[in-house]
């Protein structure tokens, strides 16, 4: 098989792939083939020469003693150390000796066999290749064309080389697609299924899909100059993002929601009208908490264990810390990791005309005991 080496280069250039990859697969092919022509019953090996770049192939025969009780068995997979000494004086038992088996005359069967093995082989290597890129690719943005909407109202879009899905529990609640929509979306997870192969799932519910949103409006995000610490969403409802300034010169809150909101709005309007709160990120699980709490104002946080904290307030600021159907306390929740438990401070008044309400100075100090 002459040339081989150009025929190998031809693969890797035409479907991307790298040549030694090539190459390994061709060998693993022509070995297949010899199995399937010669018998599974002998071993055998394959190499291409680089200098005359050409592939050979070898049925290999272990070396044993001369009296060895295996001989006996007509296993052609064996060699006296006498026999193999007559064409090798330097080899020992154990040793590995190989005959080169001529590829000219193996016939137009072993070439059909060898053609449907190195597809094969080349089309698992092409999509493991696909498979791998996809899997490193879990949590970033991607945007395609739709091409199908099954009967269950699941979306299928077209990513580059892979026709990816996104269930409709992954959209936003009252979204339809039809056919040759351009959808954003973030890759949540890439397995593989016995029927239809590999699966790239989409979402546009994931908090990821709110954070890569923000990276590709706020370039501050995007150059690493603003962090995302954590986010958390109702989809199509509300969400809260935490940010911290890598920057001295540079407002984690202010970059992010831009002048007039301009680019919160944006946001805001490709995830249907969702209301996104951003909140300065702290290290300290008190402040976090308070600020997570907006637009209530909290008079004390007390965190009693890993996932628990008491928050003291007054009565009118409870409805504000609940919020519609319960919405900012679960996203506080959420987005701080702590389970979030609302005390009312003793002897607050629910009356829009209290002083204390009125005098900001009045309320505990956040931290008082």
């Amino acid at each position: 098989m002459s040339k081989i080496l150009d025929i190998i280069e031809s693969i890797a250039n035409e479907k991307g792939l790298g040549i030694d990859e090539v190459k390994e697969t061709v060998t693993i092919a022509l070995v297949n083939t010899a199995k399937r022509i010669y018998g599974r019953e002998y071993e055998y090996g394959a190499e291409i020469n680089p200098e005359t770049k050409t592939l050979k192939l070898y049925q290999k025969v272990i070396v044993l003693s001369d009296d060895s009780e295996e001989l006996n068995e007509e296993n052609e997979n064996y060699i006296s150390l006498k026999e193999a000494r007559e064409i090798d004086p330097d080899i020992e038992v154990g040793d590995e000796l190989t005959y080169e088996l001529p590829l000219d005359n193996l016939g137009r069967t072993a070439a059909a066999t060898l053609q449907r093995e190195l597809e094969f082989h080349i089309q698992r290597l092409l999509e493991t290749k696909i498979f791998d890129r996809y899997k490193n690719m879990v949590g970033h943005r991607v945007f395609g064309s739709v091409v199908r909407v099954d009967h269950e109202e699941n979306t299928y879009i077209e990513v580059n080389e892979v026709r990816a899905i996104l269930p409709r529990r992954s959209r936003i609640k009252g979204e339809k697609f039809k056919v040759g929509d351009v959808v954003k979306s973030v890759i949540r997870k890439v397995y593989i299924d016995r029927v239809q192969g590999i699966v790239v799932e989409l979402s546009r519910t994931s908090p990821k899909f709110l954070e890569a949103l923000l990276a590709l409006e706020v370039p501050e995000i995007k150059d690493e100059m603003i962090e995302i610490n954590a986010s958390a969403r109702i989809p199509g409802e509300r969400a809260k993002v935490a940010l911290t300034s890598l920057h001295p010169n540079i407002d984690a809150v202010g970059a992010t929601v831009g002048t007039k909101g301009v680019r919160i709005n944006a946001i805001s309007q490709e995830l249907h009208g969702e209301n996104i709160d951003c909140i300065e990120y702290s290290t300290i699980p008190e402040i976090f908490i308070s600020r997570a709490l907006s637009p209530a104002i909290i008079s004390n946080v007390k965190v009693v264990s890993e996932n628990k904290a008491i928050v003291t307030l007054l009565a009118d600021q409870k409805s504000k810390a609940i919020g519609k159907s319960g919405i900012n306390i679960r996203l506080t929740s959420m987005l701080t990791g702590y389970e979030i438990e609302l005390v009312e401070l003793e002897g607050s008044s629910s009356s829009s005309d209290s002083n204390e309400t009125k005098d900001p100075n009045a309320l505990k100090n956040l931290f008082g005991s």
